[in-house]
Protein backbone atom coordinates (compact mmCIF):
# COMPACT_ATOMS: atom_id res chain seq x y z
CA UNK A 1 0.00 0.00 0.00
CA UNK A 2 2.73 2.63 1.25
CA UNK A 3 4.23 2.71 -2.13
CA UNK A 4 0.90 4.14 -4.31
CA UNK A 5 1.09 6.80 -1.55
CA UNK A 6 4.03 8.44 -3.44
CA UNK A 7 2.32 8.07 -7.00
CA UNK A 8 -0.56 9.80 -5.54
CA UNK A 9 1.07 12.49 -4.10
CA UNK A 10 2.41 13.18 -7.45
CA UNK A 11 -0.94 12.99 -9.62
CA UNK A 12 -2.57 15.07 -6.86
CA UNK A 13 0.20 17.73 -7.07
CA UNK A 14 -0.10 17.62 -10.81
CA UNK A 15 -3.70 19.48 -10.30
CA UNK A 16 -2.59 23.22 -11.45
CA UNK A 17 -4.57 25.41 -9.10
CA UNK A 18 -3.90 28.22 -11.55
CA UNK A 19 -5.12 26.89 -14.70
CA UNK A 20 -8.12 25.50 -12.88
CA UNK A 21 -9.03 28.76 -11.29
CA UNK A 22 -8.28 30.62 -14.43
CA UNK A 23 -10.71 28.15 -16.49
CA UNK A 24 -13.45 28.69 -13.85
CA UNK A 25 -13.17 32.27 -13.85
CA UNK A 26 -13.15 32.79 -17.32
CA UNK A 27 -9.63 34.03 -16.88
CA UNK A 28 -6.50 33.80 -19.69
CA UNK A 29 -4.53 31.10 -19.31
CA UNK A 30 -1.47 32.00 -16.81
CA UNK A 31 0.80 30.26 -19.24
CA UNK A 32 0.04 32.20 -21.73
CA UNK A 33 -0.31 35.26 -20.14
CA UNK A 34 1.85 37.48 -17.60
CA UNK A 35 5.03 35.91 -16.29
CA UNK A 36 4.15 32.61 -18.03
CA UNK A 37 3.83 31.03 -14.56
CA UNK A 38 0.90 29.08 -13.19
CA UNK A 39 1.14 30.78 -10.00
CA UNK A 40 -0.64 32.88 -7.63
CA UNK A 41 1.28 35.20 -8.34
CA UNK A 42 0.50 35.58 -11.75
CA UNK A 43 -3.19 34.79 -11.06
CA UNK A 44 -3.06 38.12 -9.34
CA UNK A 45 -2.70 40.06 -12.43
CA UNK A 46 -4.97 38.60 -14.37
CA UNK A 47 -7.58 37.97 -11.92
CA UNK A 48 -7.30 40.34 -8.94
CA UNK A 49 -6.68 39.47 -4.85
CA UNK A 50 -9.66 36.46 -4.58
CA UNK A 51 -8.53 34.35 -7.57
CA UNK A 52 -5.43 35.17 -6.50
CA UNK A 53 -5.93 34.03 -2.91
CA UNK A 54 -7.98 30.93 -4.25
CA UNK A 55 -5.24 29.55 -6.13
CA UNK A 56 -2.69 29.88 -2.98
CA UNK A 57 -4.89 27.95 -1.19
CA UNK A 58 -5.10 25.09 -3.26
CA UNK A 59 -1.27 25.52 -4.62
CA UNK A 60 -0.75 24.77 -0.65
CA UNK A 61 -3.17 22.22 -0.20
CA UNK A 62 -1.40 19.96 -2.36
CA UNK A 63 1.51 19.80 -0.31
CA UNK A 64 -1.23 19.40 2.75
CA UNK A 65 -3.39 16.87 1.74
CA UNK A 66 -1.33 14.37 0.45
CA UNK A 67 1.21 14.55 3.30
CA UNK A 68 -1.66 14.31 5.87
CA UNK A 69 -3.09 11.26 4.06
CA UNK A 70 -0.01 9.27 4.01
CA UNK A 71 0.73 9.96 7.54
CA UNK A 72 -2.57 8.47 8.25
CA UNK A 73 -1.54 5.64 6.75
CA UNK A 74 2.43 5.52 7.91
CA UNK A 75 5.50 7.10 10.57
CA UNK A 76 7.80 5.73 7.92
CA UNK A 77 10.02 8.90 7.25
CA UNK A 78 11.51 7.77 4.04
CA UNK A 79 7.68 7.18 2.98
CA UNK A 80 6.45 10.79 4.29
CA UNK A 81 9.41 11.87 2.59
CA UNK A 82 8.93 10.89 -0.72
CA UNK A 83 5.43 11.71 -0.90
CA UNK A 84 6.19 14.97 -0.03
CA UNK A 85 9.21 15.46 -2.50
CA UNK A 86 6.44 13.73 -5.05
CA UNK A 87 3.76 16.51 -4.31
CA UNK A 88 6.09 19.28 -4.78
CA UNK A 89 7.48 17.55 -8.34
CA UNK A 90 3.66 17.31 -9.21
CA UNK A 91 3.59 21.05 -8.64
CA UNK A 92 6.44 21.52 -10.40
CA UNK A 93 6.13 18.73 -13.45
CA UNK A 94 2.45 18.39 -13.58
CA UNK A 95 1.62 15.29 -15.77
CA UNK A 96 -1.96 16.53 -16.84
CA UNK A 97 -0.69 19.74 -18.04
CA UNK A 98 2.19 19.27 -20.27
CA UNK A 99 4.97 19.49 -17.37
CA UNK A 100 4.36 23.28 -17.27
CA UNK A 101 3.86 23.29 -13.64
CA UNK A 102 4.84 26.29 -10.11
CA UNK A 103 7.68 27.37 -8.91
CA UNK A 104 6.51 25.46 -5.67
CA UNK A 105 6.84 28.39 -3.01
CA UNK A 106 2.77 27.58 -2.33
CA UNK A 107 3.27 23.56 -2.36
CA UNK A 108 6.32 23.40 -0.14
CA UNK A 109 4.74 26.02 2.16
CA UNK A 110 2.10 23.42 2.54
CA UNK A 111 4.71 20.31 2.43
CA UNK A 112 6.26 21.58 5.55
CA UNK A 113 2.87 22.86 7.18
CA UNK A 114 1.59 19.13 7.16
CA UNK A 115 5.28 17.93 8.40
CA UNK A 116 5.25 20.09 11.15
CA UNK A 117 3.50 23.21 11.94
CA UNK A 118 6.33 25.16 13.24
CA UNK A 119 8.52 24.89 10.27
CA UNK A 120 5.82 25.86 7.82
CA UNK A 121 5.57 29.16 10.48
CA UNK A 122 8.89 29.81 10.51
CA UNK A 123 9.47 29.47 6.94
CA UNK A 124 6.45 31.89 6.82
CA UNK A 125 8.49 34.15 8.89
CA UNK A 126 11.32 33.90 7.29
CA UNK A 127 9.51 35.02 3.82
CA UNK A 128 7.28 38.19 5.61
CA UNK A 129 10.62 39.45 6.99
CA UNK A 130 12.42 38.91 4.08
CA UNK A 131 9.93 40.64 1.69
CA UNK A 132 9.22 43.59 4.32
CA UNK A 133 12.71 44.14 4.32
CA UNK A 134 13.65 44.08 0.41
CA UNK A 135 10.15 44.27 -0.98
CA UNK A 136 11.24 41.13 -3.34
CA UNK A 137 9.12 38.61 -3.82
CA UNK A 138 11.34 36.03 -5.09
CA UNK A 139 14.22 36.99 -2.86
CA UNK A 140 11.69 36.31 -0.06
CA UNK A 141 11.18 32.44 -1.29
CA UNK A 142 14.48 31.64 -1.99
CA UNK A 143 15.23 32.84 1.98
CA UNK A 144 12.71 30.90 2.70
CA UNK A 145 14.21 27.79 0.98
CA UNK A 146 17.87 28.23 1.43
CA UNK A 147 16.96 27.97 5.42
CA UNK A 148 14.40 25.22 5.10
CA UNK A 149 17.22 22.34 5.34
CA UNK A 150 18.57 24.23 8.63
CA UNK A 151 14.49 24.17 9.84
CA UNK A 152 14.10 20.42 9.22
CA UNK A 153 17.56 19.46 11.14
CA UNK A 154 15.82 21.24 14.24
CA UNK A 155 12.06 20.05 13.54
CA UNK A 156 12.54 17.40 11.04
CA UNK A 157 14.80 15.30 12.73
CA UNK A 158 16.17 12.48 10.18
CA UNK A 159 18.17 12.46 7.27
CA UNK A 160 15.33 11.63 5.22
CA UNK A 161 13.62 15.15 6.28
CA UNK A 162 17.33 16.67 6.06
CA UNK A 163 17.44 14.83 1.92
CA UNK A 164 13.76 16.24 0.97
CA UNK A 165 14.83 19.49 2.18
CA UNK A 166 17.82 20.02 0.24
CA UNK A 167 16.12 18.53 -2.89
CA UNK A 168 12.78 21.02 -2.76
CA UNK A 169 15.68 23.73 -1.68
CA UNK A 170 17.29 22.76 -4.67
CA UNK A 171 14.48 22.49 -7.20
CA UNK A 172 12.69 25.99 -5.67
CA UNK A 173 16.40 27.43 -6.94
CA UNK A 174 16.28 26.23 -9.83
CA UNK A 175 12.87 27.32 -10.53
CA UNK A 176 13.55 31.23 -9.63
CA UNK A 177 17.01 31.28 -12.16
CA UNK A 178 15.36 33.82 -13.93
CA UNK A 179 14.20 35.74 -11.28
CA UNK A 180 17.62 35.07 -9.79
CA UNK A 181 19.50 37.31 -12.90
CA UNK A 182 16.90 39.75 -12.63
CA UNK A 183 18.12 40.37 -8.91
CA UNK A 184 21.34 40.81 -9.91
CA UNK A 185 20.34 43.04 -12.55
CA UNK A 186 18.38 44.63 -10.88
CA UNK A 187 15.33 44.33 -13.25
CA UNK A 188 13.11 42.13 -10.59
CA UNK A 189 9.70 43.73 -9.83
CA UNK A 190 9.43 44.30 -6.34
CA UNK A 191 5.92 43.74 -4.01
CA UNK A 192 3.46 46.77 -3.67
CA UNK A 193 1.84 46.42 -0.56
CA UNK A 194 -1.14 48.01 -0.30
CA UNK A 195 -2.03 48.33 -3.94
CA UNK A 196 -3.88 46.55 -6.23
CA UNK A 197 -8.05 45.18 -6.52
Amino acid sequence: MEWVLPVLAYLFGSISSAIVVAKALGLPDPRTTGSGNPGATNILRSGGKSAAAVTLVGDVLKGVVPVLLARAVTNDAWTLALVAAMAYLGHLYPLFFGFRGGKGVATALGVYLALNPWMGLALIAAWLVTALVSRYSSLAALVAAAVSPLCAWQLLPGIPFLLMSIVLAGLLFWRHRSNIQRLTAGREDQIRFGTGN
